[in-house]
């Protein structure tokens, strides 16, 4: 399992817009370098980022090769009502990762 750093706010009021930022540590690897025997080492990358929130999606990213390690995302989102975000992360090799944070709308 991979580290996950969420910055999320547990609290706002209704129609706030807010900032989520996200970041996973995980070693990605191109597909374009060689490792020490000489061959190329296979892709590992972090294919796909999706956040939902109350089961409805809000934001989704495709990443490509040329993303870095450890890949940092930021975005805002505009909230009206309590729930619950989900943040889910899948790559190369079945990898997949979700986190939750609870959000409280007053």
């Amino acid at each position: 399992m991979a580290r996950t750093l969420l910055r999320v706010p547990s609290t706002a009021q209704k129609g706030e817009v807010i900032e989520i930022r996200t970041l996973i540590a995980h070693p990605m690897e191109t597909g374009f370098r060689p490792g020490e025997n000489g061959r190329m080492l296979p892709r590992d990358i972090i294919r796909r980022f999706t956040c939902l929130y109350n089961n409805r999606p809000v934001f989704e990213a495709e990443l490509h090769p040329a993303i870095a390690a450890n890949p940092y995302l930021t975005f805002t989102l505009r909230v009206e009502e309590s729930g619950i975000l989900a943040f889910t992360w899948k790559g190369d090799n079945g990898f997949s990762q979700t986190e939750t944070r609870a959000l409280s709308v007053a």
